[in-house]
């Protein structure tokens, strides 16, 4: 098995920071862009998509800043993904930075999930 590769993209969008928190951060929010549903039970949150389920830890949880989740099954690697907000201090446009892994073979095709999600969030948000 390959290694994962450690990958960033960067996402502007028009939002205030604290909303967008509720987003990223709370199973409400997770479930109007990232997932079909979304249940946590103190540190687990539980992902479902059409009839797939996927559980991740969260790791850390920054108010207003980041949320970091680890997938369950990859429990034999040092991945996780992390959605952080980041605010510029001149303009304060607000960007959100994605941090995640992918196989190299993947790479385009992982970035390109995230655009598609972010899209929706975008959406949800109101900021197209």
């Amino acid at each position: 098995m390959q290694d994962k590769i450690k990958y960033e993209i960067e996402f502007e969008i028009h939002s205030s920071p604290q909303l967008l928190y509720q987003y990223i951060s709370t199973p409400s929010g997770l479930s109007e862009w990232f997932a079909d549903n979304v249940n946590s039970r103190g540190e687990m949150f539980t992902f479902i998509w059409d009839d797939s389920e996927e559980k991740a830890k969260l790791l850390k949880k920054k108010s207003g800043e980041l949320v970091k989740f680890k997938w369950e099954e990859s429990d034999g690697d040092d991945s996780y993904f992390e959605i952080r907000i980041v605010v510029d201090e001149i303009t304060k446009d607000v960007s959100v930075m994605v941090t995640d892994f992918a196989e190299d073979d993947e790479m385009e095709e992982a970035k390109m999930l995230w655009e598609n999600q972010i899209s929706s969030l975008k959406h949800v948000l109101g900021s197209v």
